[in-house]
């Protein structure tokens, strides 16, 4: 079989060596069982790469997940390894953007699948170290953007169809449509995990959106964002796309899910909150109507960076750090059991860190007004307001809990975030981070929570 010039194959940094060799044979027999029911492409590559054998026991011996979606098309993880992975991206984003169906279920189908391949491929060249942290979160975050921008493109085009809406532009029907999806942190940041949720706000802007019925409008819009989330979140044959949470919004015990934009924004001139200021520091239109989106966060630019903030909006900001450390799972440093993103030393930490620095600055310094954890945290070393040695120190801290993250989550495709209770479960995760056993990975990560913690509680 005939490689990419970067496949992914030949440029594997890291061969996962699996704790439980028997399991990772059984697991690899499962695959190529079904591999030779098709047309044995991938037992050909075997043959032919033996790296390839190397690469994928150390996978499925760790993540029945993986070895389960392998098993689904073992013709396609041939590809996958021969391929060029930033381009396979490419081509599912293309493709995803080039769906042109009339059919829901034929939709749901595609998005699934493309979610298949994207989840392989971003897992493999992660593990193998191919891809760093930050370059597997933003194929993840590009992959959710393109999936969803389908799922509107087909519903508002069956919303027009049907007559109860005109679309400014057939060719491009989110262009527009006043129909905005802001996508809320990691997504915002394309920062996305492994098996991440992907949070969003929705608005519509009357002014825009050429309705039927224009009294309708909320029943509208509503209507139309509830059969996004199905779309994007509904578990079929071929799994879910991606799960979707609006609960972001404002009073989201109160407001529809598409709430109007002019309500949302006296919501938040009047009664918006600081926990919500910094909810807002990684907003970013995702899909929809990205100028009306841009225009929305320009409008919101003065609610979220304050010139001045004064002492109650400060000890509003020590609150939330205050809940952070009371959260279920904020315990005390721990291996077996802890919750990488919300216990001591975790990522949210950091994240906090980072963001409450942006929250005080960034009305007055435009240039802390980023949404991506690592390049502030460079420009807040630029800008005098933290040492290098700490930017550093919670840098590398930040790409290996990161790391931890997205191998808790690769074992079952399940959004969690903390270790395993017992020692052999914990060493499968450190197997995955290229460690030898439990101990070496335990050291490892208890100096990293540490650090955290040291920067964190001053």
């Amino acid at each position: 079989m005939t490689s990419d010039a970067n496949a992914l194959l030949d440029s594997a940094k890291v061969f996962i060596a699996p704790l439980d060799s028997k399991r990772a044979e059984e697991a690899l027999a499962r695959v190529l069982e079904k591999d030779g029911a098709a047309n044995g492409a991938l037992a050909a590559l075997l043959l032919e790469r033996p790296q390839a054998r190397d690469l994928l026991l150390g996978v499925f011996g760790s993540s029945p997940y993986l070895t389960d979606l392998s098993a689904r098309d073992p013709a396609r993880l041939a590809r996958i390894l021969i391929s060029d992975p930033a381009q396979r991206i490419e081509a599912l984003i293309e493709e995803t953007r080039n769906i042109e169906t009339q059919d829901e279920a034929e939709l749901m189908r595609l998005l699934r699948l493309t979610k298949q391949d994207a989840a392989l491929v971003i897992a493999l060249a992660d593990l193998a170290k191919v891809w760093d942290m930050p370059e597997a979160t933003r194929a993840l975050t590009r992959i959710a953007d393109a999936t969803l921008s389908a799922a509107i493109r087909f519903t508002l085009r069956a919303a027009a169809l049907a007559g109860k809406i005109e679309l400014a532009d057939q060719r491009d029907p989110e262009r527009g449509s006043g129909w905005i999806f802001l996508g809320m942190g990691k997504g915002g940041a394309f920062e996305l995990n492994y098996s991440s949720d992907i949070d969003l706000i929705v608005f519509f802007d009357r002014s825009r959106a050429r309705l039927a019925d224009p009294s309708e409008d909320v029943d509208f819009f509503v209507k139309l964002t509830k059969r996004i989330v199905r779309i994007m979140s509904e578990r079929t044959a071929d799994g879910y796309v991606f799960r979707t949470d609006l609960r972001l919004r404002p009073d989201p015990g109160a407001t529809p899910i598409a709430i109007p934009l002019e309500a949302a924004l006296s919501y938040y001139e009047s009664m918006g909150q600081n926990w919500e200021r910094a909810a807002y520091i990684k907003a970013r239109p995702v899909a929809g109507d990205i100028f009306a989106g841009e225009q929305v966060l320009q409008e919101l630019a003065p609610f979220i960076w304050r010139k001045y903030f004064d002492f109650a909006a400060i000890a509003d900001v020590h609150s939330i750090k205050r809940q952070i450390h009371a959260h279920k799972g904020h315990g005390k440093i721990a291996v077996a059991g802890h919750n990488i993103k919300l216990g001591r030393g975790g990522i949210r930490e950091i994240e906090f860190f980072v963001q409450t620095q942006q929250l005080i600055t960034g009305g007055r310094d435009r240039r802390l007004r980023g949404r991506s954890t690592l390049a502030m945290l460079d420009q807040l070393v630029e800008s005098g307001w933290v040492a290098r040695e700490a930017r550093d120190d919670l840098r590398e801290a930040y790409l290996f809990l990161r790391d931890v993250e997205h191998r808790i989550q690769m074992v079952a495709d399940e959004q969690k975030h903390t270790l395993p209770e017992t020692e052999d479960g914990v060493a499968v995760i450190g197997c995955m981070m290229g460690f030898s056993g439990y101990a070496d990975f335990a050291e490892a990560l208890l100096k990293r929570l540490d650090v955290v913690q040291s920067h964190y509680a001053k």
